[in-house]
Parts: structure tokens; sequence; C-alpha cells
């Protein structure tokens, strides 16, 4: 009577996380053009559309791979029956050592024969694996150079904390600027650590999760140490009273379809 109720999210789409990371993207390059974090959101932003490539791939089942596998599997298989029902030993004619050393051997092969198969059969899993890995280290390699890009913004120095020495980095960012260009680095770092999840959704691999969830860590780190130095602009320019005795405040946020 009233329709059917909307599917359950419950899983990442890549496309909208793509679409979110070019909208930043945007906002980033019309705020700061001559600053080298558009460089950082642009490189996301391809990393976002490899992403979807690698995604793509790991998620296909590779049927070369699978049936070289089989073949294989099927060969060492044929050949350990044939050996067992070609074996002509008279036993009665075998001392106990001997019985024992040819026990010994046979399980030995069979060990051998079935580590190799088990090699075999998880080659897909492992060359997938090795492909996430490869683009999981892109991502924890930019997660860092955004550190480096927030690493001398300190908000005392803008807000007039100490003179500054002839090595102290300049910066001739306003408060307000310096406020979105620190929340910039924190999208940035939030949406790396989503890219990080899509790996892991539709691939059971504990390598992998293991190496997404040292990215999460990361990222939610890098993002907690920039949203302090958030607080504490917020909090000094808060209580800078102005000319007129009134207390200095920073502007209301825009809504975020309005920020660029």
């Amino acid at each position: 009577m009233f329709g059917k109720e909307p599917p359950a999210v419950r899983s990442l789409e890549a496309g909208l996380i793509i679409k979110q990371i070019e909208r930043l993207d945007k906002r980033i390059k019309e705020r700061f053009p001559n600053r080298n974090l558009s460089r950082v959101s642009g490189e996301l932003c391809d990393v976002a559309h490899e992403m979807r490539e690698i995604i793509e791939w790991i998620s296909r089942p590779h049927l070369l791979l699978r049936a070289s596998t089989i073949v294989v599997v099927v060969i060492l298989l044929v050949v350990l029956v044939s050996a067992i029902l070609h074996l002509a030993v008279p036993v009665e004619m075998l001392t106990l050592p001997e019985f024992v050393q040819v026990v010994e051997a046979g399980l030995n092969d069979v060990i051998l024969l079935g580590a190799a198969m088990i090699f075999l059969l998880t080659a897909e899993s492992r060359v997938k694996r090795h492909r996430a890995l490869k683009a999981l280290h892109v991502l924890r390699s930019l997660a860092h150079v955004v550190d480096m890009h927030q690493l001398t913004k300190d908000p005392m120095r803008i807000l007039g904390g100490g003179p500054i020495t002839a090595s102290s980095p300049r910066e001739e960012m306003t408060a307000f600027e310096l406020t979105r260009y620190l929340d910039y680095c924190s999208e940035l770092l939030s949406l790396m650590g989503i890219i990080a999840v899509l790996y892991v959704q539709d691939f059971d691999d504990s390598v992998v999760l293991s190496t997404v969830n040292e990215i999460q860590n990361l990222t939610n780190g890098l993002s907690n140490k920039i949203w302090q130095k958030i607080m504490l602009i917020e909090s000094k320019v808060n209580s800078m009273p102005l000319t007129d005795g009134r207390a200095y405040t920073l502007p209301e946020p825009m809504p975020e379809e309005m920020l660029p």
C-alpha cells in the first residue's frame, strides 16, 4: 500500500566515494589553488579511479588461472595414484626398520604433494592479495604526505603565540583559512580510510584486512592530531576581544553544499 521500503545500505559504493573525492578536490583547488595540497587531492582522485578498476579485477574469477591450477592438481593426483598402484614391494621380505623407512618416505611424498596442491589452489588468492597490498601501500604513503603538509601549520604562530625565527616557516593564512586547510587535510585522511575498506568489502583475506586496519588506525590518528589544532584555533579565536569589548567569534559555518 505504501510501497516497498528501500533496501538497507550495507556496503560502500565506489562510485559515490569517487564523487565525494572529486568534490573535495574541487573545493581544495578553489580555496587553495596555489597550495600543494591541491596536488595531493588530485592524486587521491587518480588513486580512487584506479581503486575501482583494481576492486573489479579482484572480484572477478580468473578462469585461466583456475583452469591451469585444476589441470596441474589433477596431473599430480594421477601421478600419486599411479605410483601407489605400481608399488610392488613384498612386505614379508621387509624388516621392521626397512618397513618404517618405506612408510616414512611415502608420508613425506604425500605431505610434499599436499603442500604443492595447497600452494596451487591458493595461487589466485595470493595474486589478488599482492595487487591489493600494492594499492594499499600507495594509500599509506599518501596519508603520510598529508601529514607532512599539515605538520608546519602551527596555530599558535598564526594567532600570535610568540616571535618567529629566521628558520620559522612563513605562513600567510588567516585563522579561518588555516581552519579550512586543516579540515581539508582531515577529510582527505578520512576518505583514504574509506577507500582502504573497499579492498576488503568483497575480498576475505586476513593479510589485506590487517593492512586495512593499520591504514585506518594511521588515518584516524593523524586526523585526531589535526582536529586538536582546529579546536585550539577555535578556542583562541573565540576568546579574542574586539575593540568594543565584545568577544571575537569565528563566523557561523556555511552549509556544506555551499562550501568550496
